[in-house]
This record gives C-alpha cells, sequence and structure tokens, in this order.
C-alpha cells in the first residue's frame, strides 16, 4: 500500500467518523428541539373596539386598544410547569409556578403572582366573558378588577401561595390562599397577609354553587370620597364575600369557544368592609345561542360604594349581540343604561362595539 492510498483511507475513515457525530448531533439537536416544543406552549389575545357615551351630559367617544397580552407555559415535568403573561398594553400580569403534589387532581400547590380566588368572575379570562366591560362594577372594586382608590388597580392578581384540588370525583372544589395583598408588581406595605378560601360544588355537570371569601388588611395607595376616614399608608380592615351559582347546557372545548357556544345563566352576590364602610352588590348574566355563530347577551348588576350613606349606588342594565367568527375570535356590540346614584351623577347611556382575536 503505497502512502498516498493510506493518507486517503485515512482521510475517508476520518469524515466517516465527523460524518457519524454530525448525524447524531443533528439527531441529539431535533430531539432536543422537538421535546422543546412540546412543553411549551404559547397563547394570547388581542381586545380593541370603541365606545361612546353621555356620563354627566358631555358626549364622547373613543376607539381603545383594551388589552393585548401573551403567555408561556413551561411543562417542566408532567407534574411541575411555569407560567408568565405580559400586557403589551399594560404591565407583567402573571408569572407563577404550580407543582401538583397527588397522582391525581387534590392537592396542586401554586407560588408566584397569578389571579386570587375570590368570586367567581375574577378567575375567569376576559376572553370568556359576555361583556366588553368584562366584569361586573361590584367585582372590579371588591376584587380589585378595576378602579380602587384604597389599593389601586391590580387586574384580580396578588402575590402569594395557593393550594387547590378537586375532590370527590371533581363534584368539589376548593381553593387556599395566603397573599400579599398589596397587588401585582409591588412589595407588600404591611406585615400581615391576606387569607382567601374558595368552595365550589358541582352536583351535575354545567351547574356550579360557589362561596368564596377574602380575611385582610390593606394598606392604603390613595383615599376614596365614599370612605374619607381611610388616608394613604393606613392599615385598615379589608374583608369580603360572595355567593353564586352558574349554569351552562355545554361545556367549552379547549380553546373552540365558537364550537361549544353554551347557554348560560352566571348570578353572584358580593360585599364587604373596607375599615368601617360597607359596600355590596352582584350581576345576573345570561347568553344564549340564537343562529348560526350569534349569541344574545343580557346582564343587569348594581353595586352600593357605601351601604350606610345614600347615592353612591349604581345600576347597570345591557344589552348586547356577539358574534363568534372562529374560535376564540369574535365581534361584540352592547348598550348600556347606566342609573347612578345622586353622588355619583346623571344617569347615562354608553354603546360599545369589540373585536377579539385569540389564539
Amino acid at each position: 500500500m503505497t502512502f498516498k492510498s493510506c493518507k486517503v483511507r485515512t482521510l475517508a475513515a476520518v469524515m466517516a467518523v465527523f460524518g457519524s457525530v454530525a448525524a447524531m448531533g443533528q439527531q441529539s439537536s431535533d430531539t432536543w428541539m422537538n421535546d422543546l416544543t412540546k412543553r411549551i406552549t404559547l397563547n394570547g389575545y388581542a381586545q380593541a373596539g370603541w365606545s361612546y357615551n353621555d356620563a354627566n351630559g358631555v358626549k364622547s367617544n373613543s376607539y381603545n386598544l383594551k388589552r393585548t397580552l401573551l403567555w408561556a407555559k413551561a411543562k417542566i415535568t408532567d407534574r411541575w410547569s411555569f407560567l408568565f403573561m405580559h400586557d403589551f398594553n399594560s404591565v407583567v400580569q402573571e408569572f407563577y409556578t404550580d407543582y401538583r403534589v397527588t397522582k391525581d387532581n387534590a392537592m396542586t400547590v401554586r407560588l408566584g403572582q397569578f389571579k386570587h380566588s375570590y368570586t367567581m368572575e375574577n378567575p375567569l379570562s376576559p376572553t370568556m366573558l359576555e361583556l366588553i366591560d368584562v366584569y361586573s362594577q361590584a367585582v372590579l372594586y371588591l376584587a380589585g378588577e378595576g378602579p380602587d382608590p384604597l389599593n389601586g388597580v391590580n387586574y384580580g392578581r396578588d402575590q402569594g401561595l395557593m393550594v387547590f384540588g378537586d375532590l370527590a370525583n371533581n363534584h368539589l372544589h376548593y381553593e387556599l390562599a395566603l397573599m400579599s395583598g398589596q397587588g401585582i408588581n409591588r412589595s407588600d406595605r404591611n406585615n400581615q397577609k391576606d387569607f382567601l378560601a374558595k368552595l365550589e360544588v358541582k352536583p351535575v355537570d354545567g351547574l356550579r354553587f360557589v362561596v368564596s371569601s377574602y380575611l385582610g388588611t390593606g394598606n392604603a395607595m390613595g383615599t376614596a370620597k365614599w370612605n374619607p376616614e381611610i388616608q394613604v399608608g393606613d392599615n385598615y380592615k379589608r374583608n369580603r364575600y360572595s355567593v353564586g351559582l352558574e349554569y351552562k347546557t355545554l361545556a367549552y372545548s379547549p380553546g373552540q369557544y365558537k364550537e361549544a357556544r353554551p347557554a348560560s345563566i352566571r348570578a353572584e352576590w358580593l360585599g364587604g368592609k373596607d375599615g368601617e364602610v360597607g359596600s355590596r352588590g352582584g350581576y345576573a348574566t345570561v347568553c344564549i345561542p340564537v343562529v348560526d355563530a350569534l349569541d344574545i347577551v343580557a346582564s343587569g348588576e348594581t353595586f352600593d360604594r357605601n351601604t350606610s350613606v345614600d347615592g353612591w349606588d349604581q345600576t347597570n342594565l345591557t344589552l348586547g349581540v356577539q358574534y363568534w367568527y372562529y374560535k376564540k375570535c369574535r365581534l361584540q356590540l352592547q348598550y348600556t343604561r347606566a342609573l347612578c346614584g345622586e353622588m355619583l351623577g346623571k344617569d347615562y347611556n354608553w354603546l360599545q362595539a369589540q373585536v377579539q382575536v385569540a389564539f
């Protein structure tokens, strides 16, 4: 064998080895990528529209982009997961990790920043709820979903630790949480932690009865006209309760609201105290499919910010339609008549339209 042929054979052997290593590396990379894509899911939605009202005799109309959310959920193991959610129209909304302790769904532990358990509506996604304004006045205020002068806007979220699960063949659902009480993206301003509890009873498919409570101590970040005794920086008692029921003729299939489209009714009564001032309210919302992908939506809700002083109450009556044009995507049109107590100004009309794109 000549030296030249030996070099050729040696080079061929080296190339074969590198080729095998490269193939193994490509196979390993493909396996890693496949595993990654299986374990990470991305979801998001945007809601934008137009609104007109004549509150206090002043006519106004405007376009709006209410929400633009994107979230990623990583399945680390079969029992352990992590979620991160950001609203590009607002702030970081959620970041938490879940660990399922039991083999079934009897106990899961959640740690981080997330939607808390108080009320039926608060944990629900705006993509599922029927009203363009999403939550009732009572939920907006008492659950911290909307403007609360004392504690700010927290989108119904807080930082803490929660244990939850399903028992009795999924006929019972419970949630217990110990929360900061200061809201999202903020450090606690006192040493007290807030306790939340929820119990759902599901006797038959589609029907659930729900009670929830919130016991805690707030630290005021602002002041409220209907609660003048609480000043900025004050610690104050902040307790809430709710009782409600919901019935749906059909459960939503995962990610496909258009295909399910159940007839539904949800009603809840809420109350609570901030310091010595009590507030209470409730809502009832009905959604009825009619033809094709068109639904009729009707809702009545009321909220009294100070039950000891007249004039701080408001009742909203809403009628509208929604059309599901694709899976979780819909068009909405709603009219609301707002009946205001004397401390809140004159009665007014409110017309809203919205488009929702979700995946």
